[in-house]
């Protein structure tokens, strides 16, 4: 029962910043109290319209908020919330991938009081000064009054355009400051910012032009697609026409991967067809990609027989990476109707034979052992990329994926064919490795009727581990696979290949995962052949509540298709 009248005469800053996260509607918090925040925890359980999920780590709190956003499409913003000093310094890294990954998430930090700021005083940190170069807008609250308004240009900011992390640092005076009413401003309106949505007519006519007399043109679809919800008008280009789509890793989900025209993930993990069109096309038509390396390997050498379209919301990312002859700044899907009114279909026929023979010349390693019960070692071992296949098989694809960052990611990009926009939860621009649980336990509370999988190595689920006690307080039920190598298996990789095999550091010694997560009250399974890994993925998707396996796979299964550093795309480790 909400103990907190609206109408009483004592509102405090607290009380206006819990009004005003409701009316912007949020109703999830993930957070961890202290002393500067403790005014505003105070009044949180007046305020029953807000579930607070208690994290045991501030970075699992700002990741739990890109997995909410994520998997929402940016309907619903996550918001976290830390104490100063330290407890606000835990949350950086999780604003980093944000920045990053383009999320829109807001994070409230405790400060000590105004008249202390700038004296060192007891768990002060500049929060503003920290976190300036990764953030896409920050607020020092000075005065209470100022908190509807900040509130509402933080959400507007972090949402619109190309989206981002905003920072709101809340002293402990102003928590407590007296606020004789609360108004909500209906309207927002800040001087200079004002995102362009539109593309120029003249730049679109020109790229018309260009797509219509094409022989080798390629799509490469990024994150912006999803951003800006333009999947149907994406689907509605292709089919008219008929230019084969790329995706980039948070460019999975843009376009169902099962389609005929899908060629999949580039870049250095990315399909060797994938990579071989982007090399002879004659035209890149990059939607909603900042080109960054792990996709255009050696970039003096990306794509040297194509002209490039660069269809983009921030004007920043034009020509940063890679030269672009015909920029369209704007939102995709904008720019995507206007070009779906007046392009022609290309004469590809003889491409798409050329591509379709990179296809079946060059098939993802392993598959032929997907359903083979040996590993290398001639044992029953369990391969990666096996389980990801058995995953699939069982649920159809029809899962939302959370992953951590390593071969697993990798294997998981390659091998799920993503069907629908927002499916997959990964850290791309920052590799933050202890994204996925988090991440997954966001997306949960976000979309709670969805089925949502976390898959991460033995090596990143050490660095947020005491999360599997938040998903049992809060019985958030997502399903964990921890493919367990004992090593951490990209780096190994790196190390066999380039550094003969001088495994420095990368072997793992680890509890016993089964063990630890029934210490903590989960149900837990271990699968060490093919045959019970069928069977443990099939008990996972029976259970109601948090579950974990162990499944302990090959130690030493590679990664390919393979770019080294520093190569061009067509410089493949092929792995066949």
């Amino acid at each position: 029962m909400n103990k907190f009248k609206k109408t009483d005469k004592n509102l405090t800053g607290a009380h206006i910043m819990a009004m005003s996260l409701i009316a912007e509607g949020v109703t999830d918090i993930f957070g961890y109290p202290g002393g500067a925040i403790i005014p505003f925890y105070d009044v949180l359980t007046d305020f029953p319209e807000i579930r607070h999920i208690l994290v045991r780590h501030e970075q699992a709190a700002a990741l739990a908020a890109i997995g909410y956003s994520r998997v929402t499409g940016h309907k619903k913003i996550g918001v976290c919330l830390a104490t100063s000093g330290p407890g606000a310094t835990n949350l950086v890294t999780g604003i980093y991938d944000a920045y990053m990954d383009s999320m829109p998430i807001i994070a409230i930090t405790g400060q000590v009081p105004t008249f202390m700021i700038g004296t060192d005083a007891f768990q002060e940190a500049d929060m503003i000064g920290i976190t300036q170069p990764i953030t896409k807008n920050s607020y020092l609250i000075n005065d209470a009054e100022d908190i509807p308004k900040i509130i509402k240009e933080a959400f507007h900011i972090a949402k619109t355009g190309r989206p981002g992390p905003v920072l709101i640092d809340f002293p402990k005076d102003v928590q407590n400051q007296i606020v004789e009413k609360f108004e909500y401003p209906d309207l927002v309106d800040i001087p200079g910012y004002k995102p362009n949505l539109q593309g120029n007519k003249k730049m679109i006519k020109e790229a018309a032009q260009w797509i219509k007399t094409s022989k080798k043109p390629v799509i490469i679809a990024g994150h912006g697609v999803l951003i800006s919800n333009a999947m149907l008008e994406l689907m509605e280009f292709v089919n008219k026409t008929n230019i084969p789509v790329i995706t980039t890793l948070h460019g999975l989900g843009a376009f169902p991967e099962n389609h005929k025209y899908a060629l999949g993930m580039l870049g250095m993990h990315g399909f060797v067809h994938s990579n071989y069109a982007v090399q002879e096309a004659d035209l890149i038509i990059g939607i909603g990609t900042r080109f960054d390396d792990r996709i255009i390997g050696k970039a003096d050498n990306f794509a040297p027989n194509a002209h490039i379209i660069h269809i983009d919301i921030d004007p920043a990312e034009i020509g940063k990476n890679v030269h672009c002859e015909l920029p369209i700044v704007g939102d995709a899907r904008n720019i995507l109707i206007e070009l779906n009114q007046i392009i022609e279909k290309p004469q590809i026929t003889d491409w798409h034979k050329k591509i379709n023979e990179w296809r079946k010349k060059y098939p993802l390693p392993s598959q032929h052992r997907l359903k083979d019960s040996s590993g290398r070692d001639g044992k029953n071992s369990i391969s990666m990329r096996a389980v990801i296949a058995e995953l699939y098989n069982q649920t159809k694809g029809d899962i939302v994926l959370a992953t951590d960052v390593g071969q697993h990611q990798m294997i998981v990009a390659q091998q799920f064919q993503f069907k629908n926009p927002n499916q997959l939860l990964t850290s791309g621009g920052s590799g933050t490795m202890g994204y996925s649980i988090p991440a997954g336990m966001g997306a949960k509370i976000a979309e709670p009727k969805k089925e949502v999988w976390v898959i991460v190595g033995d090596g990143s689920v050490m660095m947020n581990i005491q999360e599997l006690v938040t998903l049992m307080q809060d019985n958030i039920p997502i399903k964990i696979a921890i493919l367990n190598n004992s090593y951490l298996g990209m780096v190994r990789q790196w190390q066999e290949l380039f550094f003969d095999k001088n495994y420095s550091h990368t072997a793992l010694y680890n509890p016993d995962f089964k063990a630890l997560a029934e210490a903590c009250g989960m149900k837990a399974y271990r699968a060490k052949t093919h045959k019970e890994m069928i069977e443990c993925i099939k008990k996972m998707r029976q259970e109601k509540g948090p579950v974990l396996c162990d499944f302990v796979v090959e130690h030493e299964e590679n990664v390919y298709p393979m770019v080294p550093a520093g190569k061009s795309l067509d410089e493949v480790i092929t792995g066949l």
